[in-house]
């Protein structure tokens, strides 16, 4: 019982955090990683929140696990739900900062808080993000690879953000280059595991953004 309370404890931690590190990546203006790219144009394109398009998003996304005959857990669904919730909150409370040095300090906070939030939700081992299962789901069926899979999907929400009106910069480069390597450092130390149950963080597959 304890351990499935710390589990959920640490889900909940970390959707909480993803939606942190979101507010902050957005409110430095320096550019969002490439799905947040996507909700943001679309929230400046046809209105409605970021968080709210975070949310639409993720149902469309696990609606196509459904073919993939994937199957979502609790983290699924609160991942579709809450990141949006809490994405929205911090949004709504964060000062805009104006000036470069602290864009910087935002930035940079939230890259390495979505390396340990991606480790938390993954390490509860409660269920992938909508965006994960739909990439190792794309994966486990066809003769691609997850780095080509993830990169053609990462490549074209990008793209459609873009043309949306979603911000591109130097944090979209940043998040990308280093959300892998940090959730690679995390993820073993944030993994809960049944008893005698090995950890194999070091051959988990690069997360989606959420």
């Amino acid at each position: 019982m304890d351990r499935i309370v710390r589990r959920v404890a640490q889900l909940y931690v970390g959707l909480a955090l993803y939606g942190l590190g979101i507010a902050l990546q957005v409110a430095s203006g320096l550019g969002n990683d490439p799905w947040d790219v996507f909700h943001q144009g679309l929230s400046r394109r046809y209105g409605l929140s970021i968080g709210a398009w975070l949310i639409l998003a993720g149902a469309v996304v696990m609606l196509l696990w459904i073919p993939l005959r994937q199957r979502p857990g609790i983290g699924t669904i609160s991942n579709v739900i809450f990141v949006g919730v809490f994405a929205d909150l911090f949004l709504w409370v964060l000062p805009s900062p104006s000036a470069l040095p602290m864009k910087i300090a935002y930035l940079t906070v939230a890259v390495v808080m979505g390396g340990v939030a991606t480790a938390c939700y993954l390490g509860a081992g409660l269920g992938p993000g909508p965006r994960d299962g739909l990439m190792t789901g794309f994966a486990a069926r066809s003769r691609f690879s997850i780095r080509l899979i993830r990169t053609t999907i990462e490549v074209t929400v990008l793209t459609l953000g873009w043309l949306l009106g979603g911000t591109v910069g130097v944090g979209t480069v940043a998040y990308a280059l280093a959300i892998g390597p940090l959730t690679q450092l995390f993820l073993p130390r944030l993994t809960l595991t049944r008893a005698a149950e090995p950890v194999e963080a070091a051959g988990a597959p690069v997360p989606a953004a959420c």
